[in-house]
């Protein structure tokens, strides 16, 4: 079967690319290895509740009636309105580290008054730096690397506003240990500070199921539990798709979001120039992660936990790092889905724990010891929950824990890597002229920057012929 575009894997970035180029009349066929859609950001179902999976928030919100803010153009791009998101904004969050706390939320003057009051001799630096930021042209795809580390220390000196800064946005998308490229930080910050966090009332099923019914209107097919086992190639394009189950496609374009590690390795033949060295080493990513949902029987608000999000260290240098065992236990989030406008009256209030894991600890156990680190786990988890969410104690009715081994099946990312590789492509190119790469390991992150990826390598490689 020929069509004009097939795209590897139907998460966000995917499916978003699929929807903008049908729009166009493209005969589009995206195939997805599993039976959900979403990749990262998808849910699931035990003893009929509905768990989300990856959803902390929607970061880049911004209410109707900011044409130019990504989520704006997002929607347009893809024709869907904000009604078919369903987002309600966060009322605040926090970074919580030993010596101080931030509060923040959708308007930045909040985290700039608390930073005058913390740290009254950086507000004057912070300043500065945000118009940096708003200045910065984040969406060039051809900016140089710039450690992050150093920029925010030419702003703001040594110390811990530094960390305290540094904690949100590499937590929410840096493949990167220790540091980040100051443009990914630029574009993470504009997304968690400058805009926003919002949620679906019920849930990510609400963004996933608006895209998907779009793409299919659009008359896009779908081939579910049907993976790419092979990408031929003639040197120069790629020729053809072997399917999981046997079939062989072909397309005059081929866009994957599967990562670029896990799209050379479907490549029959390694023509790239660039491959002096093996792909692991030159794209594997190492930033993985543990998370704990618990279920209560009572809203978190009620016990007197009001935050949507708390960015925490236990240590005034922040460490974005896997350790050697399986968890580090230093930093963290703790997410409350039901704090954001309109939960009120939800019937249960749900949590979810996040701390950085180690992937190759958790692959070097065998199946029994497997399950019982996350037995061990996961009750030491649910008892440290009440450290940053006060009140749970005695509440919880139900819980449930992923592993970057879970990560990995779900999505293919080698070492359960959320973020892909540190060596983005934001150009999306690859050693092949027709063969393209959109969502993590292109650069954009997030729901939303995941989807405005897809539809950026569509309008520029496709759309434009680029």
């Amino acid at each position: 079967m020929h069509y004009d575009i097939v795209i590897i894997g139907a998460g966000m970035s995917g499916l978003a690319a699929g929807i903008r180029l049908a729009h166009f009349e493209k005969r589009v066929c995206i195939v997805e290895r599993h039976y959900a859609f979403g990749g990262l950001n998808s849910y699931y179902k035990i003893d009929g509740r509905e768990f989300d999976v990856g959803l902390h928030a929607v970061t880049n919100y911004t209410p109707p009636g900011h044409r130019q803010a990504p989520l704006s153009k997002l929607l347009r791009q893809l024709r869907l309105t904000h009604d078919d998101f369903d987002l309600r904004p966060q009322r605040f969050s926090e970074i919580h580290f030993p010596s101080q706390r931030l509060r923040f939320s959708n308007d930045i003057e909040l985290l700039t008054s608390e930073i005058a009051t913390a740290f009254p001799d950086k507000v004057d630096g912070f300043r500065r730096l945000l118009a940096t930021i708003r200045d910065y042209d984040d969406v060039d795809l051809s900016k140089p690397y710039q450690p992050t580390r150093a920029v925010l220390r030419d702003y703001l000196g040594d110390g811990v506003l530094v960390e305290m800064l540094l904690c949100p946005v590499m937590y929410y998308g840096s493949a990167e240990p220790h540091d980040m490229d100051f443009t990914q930080f630029v574009t993470m910050f504009k997304s968690l500070f400058f805009e926003g966090f919002a949620r679906p009332r019920d849930g990510v099923r609400t963004i996933v199921k608006a895209v998907v019914k779009r793409f299919r209107a659009c008359g896009g097919k779908l081939m579910m539990r049907c993976g790419v086992d092979k990408i031929e190639s003639d040197g120069k394009r790629a020729t053809a798709l072997h399917l999981s189950h046997g079939e062989v496609l072909t397309a005059d374009t081929v866009i994957s979001s599967a990562g670029y590690l896990e799209t050379m390795r479907l490549c029959a033949d390694d023509t790239r120039s660039d491959s002096t060295e093996e792909p692991d080493a030159l794209s594997a990513g190492k930033m993985t992660f543990v998370e704990t949902i618990g279920v209560m029987d009572e809203l978190p608000h009620r016990l007197g936990h009001e935050s949507a999000i708390v960015f925490f260290s236990e240590t005034e240098a922040f460490h974005y790092e896997p350790s050697g065992g399986l968890v580090d236990l230093r930093s963290g989030v703790a997410c409350c889905p039901s704090n954001y406008e309109d939960h009120e009256d939800m019937a249960e209030g749900v949590f979810r724990l996040t701390w950085i894991a180690n992937y190759d600890a958790w692959a070097g156990l065998d199946a029994s010891g497997y399950a019982a680190a996350k037995a061990q786990l996961l009750s030491q988890f649910v008892e440290r929950a009440g450290v940053y969410i006060p009140g749970v104690g005695g509440r919880i009715v139900c819980s449930d824990m992923f592993t970057p081994l879970t990560i990995e099946r779900f999505t293919g990312h080698v070492n359960g890597a959320v973020y892909g590789s540190p060596d983005k492509r934001r150009e999306g190119r690859t050693h092949l002229e027709n063969l393209f790469l959109c969502g993590t390991d292109q650069g954009f992150l997030g729901i939303i920057g995941a989807m405005l990826s897809g539809i950026t390598i569509a309008n520029l490689h496709v759309l434009s012929d680029g």
